[in-house]
């Protein structure tokens, strides 16, 4: 059994000594007896209340506390069911994952849950390979998945509109119903404008001419933003554009009431905050600033639930604050984006950068040195080219054939596609917890694992077995609940020592 009822879940009294003249906080007026005066009060905190009303009011959740999605099911189903128990959302990470494999996952999900626990599911931006993402978005309707998390989005894609106004209707009251919620993840002001101002009347009309939407839907969506959910996605794992969350933040929230006020929406889109949240005090600074919902990610990778082995999860739990890096992603290599990673215990980073170096320089595999090519087989590879590029057309005979016929023709499209071949591979040997890869781990994290480790280091959430994603949660949420009491009375001139802002985990339950 865990604790319920913390101090910040009772009345602050603040108190004067006549005695000595000076102020102090307590839990109860017992002083006034010692003849010590009242001189003001706190009402009970609770974490249910951070965040924006309408978070809650919306999506139905207890915390506005998000379990945001690593893809290739990392956030697994699990996960995503144990998040939901615990009064949060989660979200289950398709990225990367066959729709046999989504669909799937979904059927158990929405079994395990109900119609009236809160989920959702990620729809991650596929440059290369739209047909996925178009399929993915088909499964989500049919399935009646009333949540995606949509990330790595630099521009509005059909996709995203397509889901994000389907069954769209006018209510009895008059008011319009959005039966599906877009989480739209962005880190620049430029992609969060797009997800926040109506979508431009063209679009709208070729997905009607295409029999996407209805004439009636595509009415009601012209006067509404894509999302109402917007994610400000800071320093995190995976693809990140490292910003600082209070530079970025603030520039996201006066973005969505200004464009709020333009369009004359009946409700200012809600923002979140995420990246580099590890601790209370990083929970807390975020609700400050105002955000209607926070999103860990990078912690939850090491909870018990989430699918990575025991290996990578051990690796996770002893990593610091400086101990990411970045390195080339799988899915946009030739574009030259970098995703963030774990570099302690690894070779990866220096690995995968050796990759795109060549890429760079060389117009073909042919055309890379002989020693240079050996090297490769012999230490990334560990079998031939040849061998490897075999392996990439049978995966892509059945994935996406035009990727072979683009190789025959540009054979520096060929290079990239076996380079591709260990970077996507070397993100599923730590799911499975292949032991002869361990250097080449890929695990996508943020520097909040770092700090997440420090303060749980010598609780029972340090070791991996002990980390559940409830547990997680509940503790970030009730410590940010005592730093944010202890800031409110600071704020009013009370003397607070320091150890009045440390929240150190323990065993806690729902009440």
């Amino acid at each position: 059994m865990g604790e319920t009822v913390r101090e910040f879940r009772r009345t602050a009294y603040v108190l004067h000594d006549p005695a000595d003249g000076t102020m102090f906080a307590a839990l109860d007026d017992g002083a006034v007896a010692r003849g010590c005066a009242v001189v003001g009060s706190l009402p009970p905190l609770y974490p249910e209340w951070f965040g924006g009303r309408s978070f809650g009011e919306v999506h139905g959740t207890r915390f506005a506390y998000v379990v945001g999605e690593m893809a290739r099911g990392i956030a697994s189903t699990r996960l995503v069911i144990e998040a939901g128990r615990a009064g949060a959302i989660g979200f289950f990470g398709a990225g990367g994952l066959t729709l046999a494999k989504v669909e799937g996952a979904l059927e158990e999900i929405g079994r395990e849950l109900g119609a009236d626990v809160p989920w959702g599911c990620n729809l991650i931006h596929s440059p290369s390979e739209p047909d996925t993402e178009a399929a993915l978005v088909e499964l989500l309707l049919r399935r009646g998945v009333r949540r995606v998390c949509v990330s790595a989005f630099m521009a509005l894609q059909p996709t995203v509109v397509r889901y994000a106004f389907t069954g769209l209707r006018r209510g009895d009251d008059g008011a319009v119903v959005r039966p599906n919620h877009v989480f739209a993840k962005i880190s620049r002001p430029e992609v969060a404008r797009q997800f926040l101002a109506p979508v431009p009347a063209e679009l709208l009309a070729a997905l009607v001419a295409q029999g996407k939407l209805t004439a009636e839907e595509a009415a009601l969506a012209a006067g509404l933003p894509v999302a109402e959910d917007i994610t400000v996605e800071a320093d995190s794992g995976g693809h990140t554009d490292n910003r600082p969350l209070p530079a970025l933040f603030p520039l996201i929230q006066q973005l969505a009431l200004e464009l709020a006020r333009e369009f004359g929406y009946a409700r200012v889109p809600r923002v979140g905050a995420a990246g580099g949240l590890g601790t209370p005090a990083a929970i807390a600074a975020a609700f400050q600033m105002g955000a209607a919902y926070v999103v860990t990610g990078s912690v939850n990778q090491s909870a018990v639930e989430a699918g990575l082995s025991a290996e990578a999860k051990e690796l996770l739990a002893q990593a610091g604050l400086a101990d990411c890096t970045m390195a080339p992603s799988a899915d946009m290599f030739e574009l030259g984006v970098k995703v963030q990673v774990l570099r302690k215990g690894t070779f990866f980073p220096q690995r995968a950068a050796k990759l795109y170096e060549l890429y760079q320089a060389h117009a073909s595999l042919e055309d890379i040195p002989a020693a240079e090519r050996e090297k490769l087989e012999k230490e990334l590879f560990r079998r031939p080219l040849a061998e490897v590029w075999a392996g990439c057309v049978e995966f892509f005979q059945k994935r996406d054939p035009r990727e072979l016929v683009e190789a025959e023709r540009n054979p520096r499209h060929r290079m990239a596609l076996v380079f591709r071949w260990y970077l996507g591979l070397s993100s599923h040997w730590p799911i499975v917890g292949e032991a002869t890869r361990r250097l080449d781990y890929q695990i996508w994290c943020g520097p909040a694992i770092g700090s997440f480790n420090q303060w749980v280091a010598g609780s029972f959430l340090a070791p991996p077995a002990g980390r559940t994603v409830a547990q997680i949660a509940l503790n970030l949420m009730e410590g940010a609940a005592v730093v944010t009491r202890a800031a409110q009375l600071r704020s009013y001139g009370v003397p607070v020592p320091a150890s009045a802002f440390e929240f150190r985990p323990r065993p806690l339950r729902l009440a």
